[in-house]
């Protein structure tokens, strides 16, 4: 079934709605895993935004999403220069992610008030994307909705722990996955919910003993 945003493709500034609109997006659910514009970025361009990203404006839309701005935003225009401004360090590698890889990903690596992240996704046309891994852990998430990350060491009870805090929120869960690498070691939580959480629910999620570390990361679809 072909959407009408698969015709028209989204409101957007830029050329290209795969490599501008969808770059811009990953830059900003990256954004969130340090919550907020990092200090410093390594920015690992893989296929066709390795080789053709530069004249279609991948690197100043996935510059501008690290910084804040949206797919329609006129200041994404500027973005290297508004970096550059503001004295943030961000660097770009043209590479090779694996074989297997879709050619429009990137492998982003953050670094903002002590804390370093890493995401791997893909922008998958018509402005769609998709996080294929955090620090590390196999996830999907594709900011359609509004998502809670957390990494928390792997304890009975814990799933149902965060669930009924949630629900106390008055936030009702869409999806919820759990990774593990291996048993009583650490789990990688991504839960969908249908409306924004707030930072009070990320605080007690924080707050949560066997909580490692948590984020929101915002809904970037339109």
């Amino acid at each position: 079934m072909v959407s009408l945003l698969d015709i028209i493709g989204p409101v957007m500034v830029g050329p290209s709605s795969s490599h501008t609109a969808g770059a811009c997006r990953l830059g900003l659910l990256a954004r969130c895993l340090v919550g907020g514009t990092p200090e410093r970025a390594h920015i690992e361009l893989h296929g066709s935004f390795a080789r053709t990203g530069e004249g279609h404006g991948t690197d100043k839309a996935i510059v501008g999403g690290l910084m804040g701005f949206r797919p329609d935003d006129e200041r994404l225009r500027t973005a290297l220069e508004i970096m550059e401004r503001e004295g943030l360090a961000y660097r770009f590698e043209k590479t090779t992610i694996d074989d297997e890889a879709h050619p429009n990903t990137v492998r982003i690596t953050l670094e903002r008030a002590g804390r370093t992240a890493q995401m791997r996704g893909a922008s998958l046309g018509a402005g769609r994307v998709v996080v294929q891994e955090i620090d590390g852990y196999p996830v999907e998430v594709t900011g359609n909705l509004h998502t809670i990350v957390l990494v928390a060491h792997d304890v009975k009870g814990s799933v149902a722990r965060i669930a009924g805090l949630l629900a106390d929120a008055d936030l009702n869960i869409a999806t919820l996955k759990l990774t593990r690498k291996e048993r009583g070691g650490d789990a990688f939580m991504v839960i969908e919910v249908d409306h924004e959480p707030g930072e009070n629910v990320r605080d007690a999620l924080r707050a949560l003993p066997w909580v490692t570390w948590a984020f929101r990361l915002d809904k970037v679809s339109a």
